[in-house]
């Protein structure tokens, strides 16, 4: 199959490849702060997420915002205090998702077409 029949082709690869979500990785600040969040294991406020990377407070509250729309993690509020958690079973089932679409995808036998 050359590229433009695989544009063409539907597949669950198709509905596994959230701009959004890989936008919202593809800064290393935010995938800092991501695992410092993930390696705590628990919610955690911006002024402790703060701690993790040499960045403005203000710019760590901006980073987790877009972590948050792109369903990384979710948020919750304490008085004045903004917290912030891995959504540790989206995330992942979103990646293992990914992978076995990708798998699909991988030809049966060199030289053979996508096996999509």
């Amino acid at each position: 199959m050359d590229p433009l029949e695989a544009s063409r082709c539907c597949s669950p690869l198709d509905e596994q490849l959230d701009a959004q979500l890989f936008r919202a990785l593809g800064d290393p600040t935010r995938l800092q702060l991501l695992g410092c969040l993930a390696k705590c294991g628990r919610a955690c406020s911006v002024t402790e997420l703060s701690a993790c990377c040499q960045v403005d407070f203000s710019v760590v509250s901006r980073h987790l915002a877009q972590l948050a729309r792109a369903g990384v993690l979710t948020v919750s509020k304490q008085g004045r205090t903004v917290y912030y958690e891995v959504r540790y079973r989206e995330v992942a089932t979103a990646f293992r998702a990914l992978a076995r679409s990708l798998d699909q995808c991988r030809p049966k036998q060199r030289g053979t077409s996508c096996g999509c």
